[in-house]
């Protein structure tokens, strides 16, 4: 069954939600066709796909243009799925799309459907999106929750554990890892990546690394950029110099696996902002920087925390807490050995986040009729 999917989100950009859809793509069979927009260095990107990409020149919207674009896709290609990349507000072409031959159509949600979820305007059309697809897959059981919460009842089995996965490369860089212990003692290194905005909570790391970090034989490492790089790096310049920060700007996905195989513990403050407005709706990096043998300390917030088993894989904190998060630093850099433990057992424990269950779970969506959804708060952690 070939599938088409629609996003705006799709690499050669970084991020988060790219990762997700390429990685559904992978799932699929690579039997796709991927409707998305221009990118910088886009036609070299799809070369190396092995599946038709279709850029347009600017943003998609749920407009007739789109609409006409989408379906003659569809039939070109023979498509009997869709797959929206990002159900908000490219899930509002599904109805047309199913008039145009679509037999199953699946959507996947990230942390900003929470906020559609919450506002009257915006929560009207997310029941629309969620009216004209099979299943609506979401990140977490908190996204799920707070997605159902404003849904009619008769559209919440319609909801669907579909979580990003973590790639093989980075267990190959843990398993290389642990086959090749460290000495007992040794600093812990520690590093932070992420998109460098006020929801990342990276100022409550900074404000964290002050007070246990003079003295450090490594420098904390941050990984990112976006629109708060400069604060943070003003920040980081108040510190004092025996509290060194690096920062290294944004890396291809592709070059993670051997970045966070360097580091030793993954530190990932995040916050719920603007009165649960704006939460971390999963939290990718923490999987994988548990796959790559790398401990996780974890703020407690939105679905953070389904990220690791704490005690067995990392550490949960409270959030927008940084006394709090100074204390759990100052425990794991004064014992390696824990952090060394927390790695070992991530790796494994990180399988769960495989390629596999993601193409299960969306071959099971695509597959499936809106009856045999079953609500997002069913499936185990």
């Amino acid at each position: 069954m070939t599938t088409l999917i629609v996003t705006n989100d799709f690499p050669p950009l970084i991020g988060g939600i790219e990762t997700f859809v390429r990685a559904a793509a992978t799932a699929l069979g690579d039997d796709v066709v991927v409707l998305t927009r221009h990118a910088p260095d886009g036609e070299a990107y799809d070369r190396t796909c092995p599946f038709p990409v279709v850029r347009h020149q600017t943003h998609l919207l749920p407009t007739p243009q789109t609409a006409r674009l989408a379906a003659a896709l569809l039939r070109e290609h023979r498509c009997s799925g869709v797959l929206f990349g990002a159900a908000a507000p490219l899930g509002l072409l599904g109805p047309g799309l199913r008039r145009a031959g679509a037999r199953r159509i699946a959507a996947l949600s990230h942390g900003h459907e929470v906020w559609w979820a919450t506002l009257p305007g915006s929560r009207a059309a997310l029941r629309r999106i969620v009216g004209g697809v099979d299943v609506l897959g979401v990140v977490s059981h908190y996204t799920g929750r707070r997605i159902a919460a404003a849904l009619p009842s008769r559209l919440r089995p319609r909801l669907r554990l579909i979580r990003p996965p973590v790639g093989e490369a980075f267990f190959a860089a843990g398993a290389a890892r642990l086959a090749d212990p460290a000495p007992g003692v040794w600093p812990v290194r520690v590093v932070a990546a992420a998109r460098l905005v006020a929801q990342k909570g990276l100022a409550d790391l900074l404000d964290a690394w002050a007070m246990v970090a003079p003295g450090a034989d490594q420098p904390l490492t941050i990984v990112g950029d976006g629109p708060a790089a400069d604060g943070l790096r003003h920040q980081a310049a108040q510190l004092p110099a025996d509290a060194p920060v690096r920062f290294v700007g944004a890396v291809p996905h592709a070059k993670m696996p051997e970045l966070l195989s360097g580091a030793d513990l993954l530190v990932h403050p995040v916050r719920t902002r603007l009165a649960g407005l704006n939460p971390e709706g999963f939290g990718l990096i923490c999987p994988e920087a548990s796959a790559t043998g790398c401990a996780v300390l974890v703020a407690d917030a939105g679905g953070a925390a389904e990220t690791i088993r704490p005690g067995l894989s990392g550490e949960l904190v409270p959030s927008r807490d940084p006394l709090s998060l100074a204390r759990a630093l100052e425990s794991l850099l004064a014992d390696p050995g824990r952090v060394r433990a927390l790695g070992a057992a991530g790796h494994d424990d990180a399988r769960r986040f495989g390629l596999a269950p993601l193409g299960a779970e969306l071959s099971a969506a695509l597959a499936c009729g809106v009856s045999d959804a079953p609500p997002a708060a069913t499936p185990s952690p």
